[in-house]
């Protein structure tokens, strides 16, 4: 591993961590909705989701799937049907801020499994080790520990940015709103899918 490819596997991880995203978006109503903890258990779970699924790629899982279309078209079409569910799930929520207990926030296991039926994640984890890295473990795995805390991080500023707009937002007309718009984006990005 060079330390010239540091610098520039830091800024494609950010570019591909803090780009709206499914797994973003689901950041942003959870810090709208649920304490500062919740949001940090799915932003955890998304994160270690994405590094074990970014390994996997690394280590050939996309090139067996493609071996095998029908494994694809399950995770594709399966990944479609969780992004509608989650953005019903956004739609539907009532705006009501003290309703939304931690119970019903997305937890550490749905951050993780939203990453592996994430195609931009697949994307990203693709397109960056094919740029950055020789295909080799030694390589993959510095890029994987560069990833870690940009992920994280990248992810922990949408919940943020939902706690943010919570105390703008104090009423919940406004609050059913802003979760429509992103069951909206969520079910549009779902839907964009369809033509893959």
């Amino acid at each position: 591993m060079t330390f010239s490819l540091i610098l520039p596997m830091t800024m494609f991880a950010l570019a591909a961590s803090i780009s709206p995203g499914p797994v973003n978006l689901v950041c942003l109503g959870s810090g709208l909705h649920h304490p500062l903890r919740c949001g940090l258990r799915f932003v955890t779970g998304a994160t270690l989701g994405f590094i074990l699924l970014f390994m996997a790629v690394g280590l050939g899982l996309y090139g067996l799937l493609q071996a095998y279309p029908p494994l694809l078209n399950m995770l594709h079409w399966g990944g479609i049907a969780f992004l509608l569910y989650i953005s019903f799930r956004l739609a539907t929520a009532s705006g009501s801020l003290s309703a939304q207990g931690p119970e019903t926030s997305p937890g550490l296991l749905t951050g993780a499994m939203m990453q592996w039926l994430n195609p931009k994640a697949w994307l990203a984890s693709a397109a960056g080790i094919a740029a950055y890295t020789n295909g080799g473990i030694e390589q993959i795995s510095w890029f994987a520990l560069i990833y870690l805390p940009v992920c994280w991080c990248s992810l922990f500023c949408w919940v943020w940015l939902g706690k943010v707009l919570q105390r703008h937002l104090r009423t919940g007309h406004w609050l059913r709103w802003l979760n429509r718009l992103l069951a909206l984006l969520l079910a549009a990005s779902s839907l964009y899918l369809l033509r893959y």
